[in-house]
């Protein structure tokens, strides 16, 4: 998320234990097609190497099985950067991650657009150490879409209903801090949902016309700011039809025409 938080870390050395690491590969290259499973999802991270995914060179590598990035005294992260899944941008689906964050922040991307120097712009499944935005649908253009605890109801003029489906407090508590957790984003039509080890965290039904987005890329955040590790494993997605005609799509909220190409806003 796009935003500056204080946060104290440890020592470098503390915060981020002496592991086995791939050398870091900067350049993209083509994923093979992958198999569905018997649920209809496919893994888009081989977990051996970068195949598949886009990453700002010098910052994202394998380690352990997992798309690590860090950030450390010496080698502080001054600017967002995103390590992008090349396979496409997906509209309607649900993608399940496995995260780990140790430290800062990081988030992930989808039904974005991509921007210069490995730079996204649009919807966020959101994630902190203090656990504050953790949940949470963030958005470059709006800020937060729906916090923890809510589902919120965006309609065409952009403006707000939005509803309690829990307590914060007592949501969050399904996080593991410093330890591996599940984001399930779902998303089908206007409706998102966000669930982290299978506890809806928030909801969103976002009709906003020029800012709803209805497909886009998917994006890994490395977040500036104190030193920070963050890990990414066992990617997977099921990607849905779209309800209705491409016509249809193109009047959809969030859409337009760019040279007879469909282009998210």
């Amino acid at each position: 998320m796009q935003y500056s938080i204080v946060c104290v870390a440890a020592a470098a050395g503390l915060l981020f234990g002496a592991t086995t690491a791939t050398a870091p590969a900067d350049k993209p290259a083509s994923a093979p097609a992958a198999k569905p499973d018997a649920d209809g999802f496919i893994s888009i991270f081989n977990g051996k190497d970068l195949t598949g995914w886009d990453a700002k060179p010098g910052w994202w590598y394998v380690e352990d099985g997992a798309l690590t990035a860090r950030s450390t005294p010496d080698k502080p992260c001054k600017e967002c950067n995103y390590l992008i899944w090349t396979g496409g941008q997906p509209g309607d689906f649900e993608l399940r991650v496995r995260f780990k964050l140790v430290g800062g922040n990081s988030g992930i991307q989808f039904r974005s657009q991509r921007r210069p120097d490995w730079d996204t712009y649009g919807y966020q499944a959101d994630m902190d150490a203090p656990n504050q935005w953790t949940g949470a649908l963030y958005e470059h253009a709006r800020g937060k879409v729906s916090g923890v605890g809510e589902k919120t109801v965006i309609d065409a003029d952009g403006k707000k209903t939005i509803t309690a489906i829990g307590k914060p407090a007592e949501l969050i508590k399904a996080m593991k801090t410093n330890d591996w957790n599940e984001y399930r984003i779902i998303a089908k039509g206007p409706e998102i949902t966000l669930m982290i080890n299978n506890v809806v965290m928030c909801q969103a039904v976002d009709n906003q016309k020029d800012q709803a987005a209805r497909d886009g890329i998917i994006g890994l955040q490395m977040h500036p700011g104190p030193p920070m590790k963050v890990q990414f494993k066992d990617i997977r997605l099921k990607q849905e039809p779209v309800a209705g005609n491409e016509e249809k799509r193109n009047r959809e909220p969030g859409t337009r025409r760019i040279n007879g190409a469909r282009v998210s806003q």
